[in-house]
């Protein structure tokens, strides 16, 4: 696995502070990762295909980041290429009134896939204990008089950890992405939005209010993936300062994880098979006769081309002595 050093599955810790956000190490320049991109891209849709078919797994993969990071665009550039048959995402903005109402896992529950479905969660659960944490919200939600508000966090990590435990023991997978961009990347993007009349609308007064908090937000992301990082359901930080080399990167951890899940197309039973040539038969009788003429000309260059073809033996021409050219003697010269 080229990508193990970006793995946190609860037998190391995470130190954000020594976690680089600009290496490129997997590939050898964004060219390469490109290509590399573009090839993952294709097998994982037809991975995709067989999970859909299959039907007996299914999977979250879960993007959490600072603002800018670029979540919005590795999603489109590495799963926006699958079939809508079975893969949807699910953006989470700030909890409805509706859903305080209720526990912070409920909203998270009902988006969780199916056997054989994709869900893309942009931003989760996490947001109760990253902006939550930061920001302190649970503090002026409501809360039953028994609850210790200082212990709030700490419970939600315990929570999430048998969360997901729960849905994997329940053929459901959570793979969490984390994409570590630096503080001065982020400026550089903000200034891009601010500058460019194009990307105005992806900017917004709270983004910067949001970047004051960065350490905090920082010491909150070290402080969740430690808590809740474990053996099946680990967490992927993955570099961000160079969006293509993200990208790449996150495709590699997608593929992956498809490779492991070992999707196949369900196989036929003989029985099944026996029932075919009696429905292709009824459908060639619905058929105009011209055209089953054509089908049946078309099935059989099929099978010629399919034959191999055997080429004669040549037969070679025994070795026979060659023969001698015996002269003749010369007439002798009449006297």
């Amino acid at each position: 696995m080229a990508f193990k050093k970006y793995v946190y599955d609860g037998s190391k810790k995470f130190n954000i502070g020594k976690c680089s956000t600009d290496e490129t190490s997997l590939c050898v320049d964004r060219k390469d990762a490109e290509a590399k991109l573009a090839k993952n891209i294709e097998e994982i849709d037809k991975l995709q295909e067989k999970l859909y078919a299959e039907k007996k797994e299914g999977v979250i993969f879960l993007f959490q980041a600072m603002d800018a990071a670029g979540k919005d665009g590795t999603i489109r550039a590495v799963l926006s290429a699958l079939s809508p048959h079975g893969v949807h995402e699910v953006a989470f903005k700030a909890p409805s009134s509706d859903e305080l109402a209720h526990d912070f896992l409920w909203r998270v529950a009902s988006k969780t896939p199916a056997k054989g479905e994709i869900a893309i969660f942009n931003r989760s659960h996490y947001e109760d204990v990253l902006i939550g944490k930061v920001r302190e919200l649970y503090r002026s939600q409501a809360n039953a008089r028994r609850i210790d508000l200082d212990q709030v966090i700490e419970n939600r990590y315990e929570d999430i950890r048998n969360f997901e435990e729960y849905l994997y023991h329940n053929n459901v997978r959570t793979v969490k992405i984390f994409l570590n961009v630096s503080k001065d990347e982020q400026a550089r993007r903000f200034l891009s939005r601010i500058e460019e009349p194009e990307k105005n609308w992806k900017f917004s007064g709270s983004d910067y209010e949001e970047r004051a908090y960065w350490d905090a937000y920082q010491e909150a992301f070290e402080s969740a993936i430690n808590a809740t990082s474990t053996k099946h359901c680990p967490w992927y930080v993955v570099p961000a300062d160079h969006k293509w080399y993200m990208r790449y990167a996150v495709s590699e951890i997608i593929l992956a994880t498809l490779k492991e899940m070992d999707p196949r197309f369900p196989e036929v039973t003989p029985e099944r098979l026996a029932t075919f040539a009696n429905y292709k038969e009824e459908l060639l009788k619905e058929l105009p006769k011209e055209k089953t003429e054509k089908a049946e000309k078309a099935e059989k260059a099929e099978k010629s081309e399919k034959k191999p073809m055997v080429k004669k033996p040549v037969k070679k021409e025994e070795n026979k002595p060659e023969k001698k050219e015996v002269k003749k003697p010369a007439k002798k010269a009449k006297k």
